[in-house]
C-alpha cells in the first residue's frame, strides 16, 4: 500500500508499520505543510474470532483499533487532532469496504 501512495510523496511523509502507542500503525500520511490533513489507515482482514460476520462489523473494528492502541501521538505536535484522519480497511478474499 505505501507503494501506491507514493504518487502524494510531494505533499505527504508516508509512514508504514512504525511502531506507535501501544503496537504498529499500518499507514501514516504525514503533511509535509501546515494546515493539511494527516491520514492513519488501518487494515483489516475478517476474523469470525473477533466477532465479525461481516465486513462491516471488520471495518467498524479498525478506528477502534486506532483508539484503543493510541497511533495519533505519532503526529504530535506537527499536526493538530482536529486535522487527523482515520480511516479504516476491511478484506474478505476480493471484495473491501472503506
Amino acid at each position: 500500500m505505501p507503494g501506491l501512495l507514493a504518487e502524494n510523496s510531494t505533499d505527504y511523509l508516508v509512514i508504514s508499520d512504525q511502531e506507535s502507542g501501544y503496537g504498529r500503525v499500518d499507514v501514516v500520511m504525514e503533511p509535509k505543510a501546515a494546515g493539511m490533513p494527516a491520514v492513519i489507515m488501518e487494515f483489516k482482514v475478517l476474523h469470525p474470532r473477533r466477532g465479525e460476520k461481516t465486513l462491516e462489523d471488520t471495518v467498524e473494528n479498525a478506528p477502534k483499533q486506532i483508539e484503543e492502541k493510541r497511533y495519533e501521538p505519532i503526529l504530535f505536535p506537527k499536526v493538530p487532532v482536529e486535522n487527523i484522519r482515520k480511516y479504516g480497511f476491511a478484506f474478505l478474499g476480493k471484495e473491501c469496504l472503506i
